[in-house]
């Protein structure tokens, strides 16, 4: 038996999970709605609030179906009724982050700008002090969208091993490297 999948899945007070004849599951919440489809013949038990997954078979496949999509409705019920949160900060001289609704506009030393149009599922905010590195922080009820959306952002300036510089998740931390200074003490 999977140890992901045949863990059970609480539901919280005002979610609410409903399974189609489609085996499309939608899971609503304060924080909005979000919908799963169940393939290869898993299906789902809702008793007492609690949320249990069950496989046809013994198969490799079927394991492996049976623990993904216990973890993608964990995600969205945590979702709906919590949240995600990602912060990213950019380490660099001159690096800027700023937005205006869903548009962030980045200033990440290159000799234009960049623009990225959020999806409207996303909340941006960036934060701005002096003596640290811009914050851009994104809130969202859909993991995989936020996760998504957050490695575009990372991807127009990785960090660099040498200096550090770049967008980086907050806590992440880069292996540095030496550089030329060993090669020039001999």
């Amino acid at each position: 038996m999977s140890r992901i999948g045949k863990t059970p899945i609480t539901i919280p007070s005002g979610v609410t999970i409903n399974v189609d004849d489609d085996n499309i599951v939608t899971v609503k919440g304060p924080k909005g709605e979000l919908k799963q489809e169940l393939k290869e013949g898993i299906t789902i038990k809702i008793e007492d609030g609690i949320l249990h997954l069950e496989r046809p078979l013994e198969t490799k496949k079927h394991k492996a179906l049976h623990g993904l999509y216990r973890a993608l409705i964990n995600n969205m019920v945590i979702g709906v009724s919590e949240g995600f949160k990602i912060v990213q900060e950019l380490v660099g001289v001159g690096f800027k982050a700023s937005n205006q609704g869903q548009l962030l506009e980045l200033g990440l030393g290159y000799s234009h700008n960049i623009f990225i149009e959020l999806p409207k599922e996303i909340k941006v905010e960036t934060v701005t002090e002096r003596g640290k590195s811009p914050l851009i922080i994104l809130e969202s009820h859909d993991k995989q969208l936020i996760g998504q959306v957050a490695a575009k952002i990372r991807s127009m300036r990785k960090p660099e091993p040498y200096k550090g510089k770049g967008i980086r998740f907050q806590g992440e931390v880069i292996r540095r490297k030496a550089g030329k200074s060993a090669a020039a003490a001999k």
